[in-house]
């Protein structure tokens, strides 16, 4: 028994869940762990420092791969996740994207600001990508770019929520509305009732971030994912509110220091030594959940062990198929009325 969506279908995967494309933590070990399980596993290309950094990652990606996955669709196995961010000095986003093309990468995550570009580029090569937004309306536009599928990122998610503050329940359901593409959900996605969930509101699968940490082949510090695991659904804080850069991340001192200079009117460069992407890659590291400012999801509450990406996915296969039968249950055909309760109709 198995489930059959849109995105299994055209990727192949065994189950419709995609690991994010997170900085620091999407490296080769992972997203090959989480392909060989069945799912979509993703490079994070900005985690390398370059395009040609990212062609040995993709290769070693590859030589991880279980044999025989990488063939399992014409895509291929593995996406590379490409986040445009606002930047004085942006990297080489068409670089990353055409190494990623020229190592047979035929899958794409794409986010963030203006992608039009790099989304033409991987189409023109007959890449299937996946496009993340966080509002329906920004969704609707990215459909009409061509994009194959789209990642619908709730308030409940690590990283950019955006700033309109909606949560995923009603998100999702607003993207059945107005969409015509497949999409998945993303933010609050960690076991198989949340897979379940996005089924029934319409999703052809999830994307998970924060649960993916918190796996054996996930390569950061052990000390970090014990933190994830000791952590609850309040152990998260929303960083650059007052600058519309919305960002939640784990609520530790360095955080939660930010915060207070930020709503006391501090600009972004006054802050800057302390949110310092450096100082986060340490976090993964090092393990010292206090060295800077890193990313978690409410999801936080949710996790609970340190599996395999098999084990993990095994079970959200196993869990979201109980769920889905469970709710099938739920539905029974009409009883006729009975002879007493049509008596008492008859007599209003």
């Amino acid at each position: 028994m198995s489930i059959k969506t849109a995105l299994t279908d055209a990727l192949g995967l065994r189950v419709p869940v995609v690991q994010g494309g997170m900085q620091w933590v999407g490296r080769p070990q992972l997203a090959a762990a989480v392909s060989s399980a069945g799912g979509l596993g993703m490079i994070t290309a900005l985690t390398q420092p370059s395009p040609d950094h990212l062609r040995q990652a993709i290769r070693e990606a590859h030589s991880l791969l279980k044999p025989g996955v990488r063939e399992r669709s014409k895509f291929g196995a593995i996406g590379v996740n490409i986040t445009l961010l606002p930047s004085i000095n942006p990297p080489d986003y068409e670089g990353y994207a055409r190494a990623a093309l020229e190592e047979g990468i035929r899958i794409f995550e794409t986010a963030g600001n203006a992608p039009t570009k790099i989304i033409k580029l991987v189409k023109q090569h007959g890449a299937y990508v996946i496009h993340k937004c966080t509002q329906v309306r920004h969704a609707v536009s990215s459909q009409k770019m061509g994009v194959d599928c789209l990642s619908i990122d709730g308030f409940e998610c690590a990283g950019h929520p955006g700033e309109m503050d909606i949560g995923g329940l009603v998100l999702l359901a607003r993207a059945k509305e107005e969409l015509t593409i497949p999409f998945i959900a993303s933010g609050g996605m960690a076991n198989g009732d949340g897979l379940a969930a996005a089924l029934a509101l319409g999703c052809c699968g999830v994307n998970m971030g924060t649960r993916f940490m918190c796996t054996v082949e996930s390569e950061i510090h052990p000390r970090i994912k014990q933190t994830i695991v000791d952590s609850t659904e309040n152990d998260t804080v929303h960083l650059f509110r007052t600058m519309r850069n919305t960002a939640r991340v784990y609520s530790n001192a360095v955080a939660r220091e930010a915060i207070a200079k930020e709503r006391g009117g501090a600009k972004f460069e006054e802050i800057q030594h302390l949110v310092s992407g450096a100082r986060g890659r340490t976090v993964y590291e090092k393990g010292d959940p206090e060295a800077g400012v890193w990313s978690a999801g409410i999801t936080l509450g949710l996790i609970h062990d340190v599996p395999t990406c098999e084990e993990l996915l095994v079970r959200i296969e196993k869990d979201a198929i109980t769920r889905i039968q469970t709710m099938g249950a739920l539905v029974h055909p009409a009883k006729a009325v009975s002879s007493a309760v049509q008596e008492r109709q008859s007599r209003l």
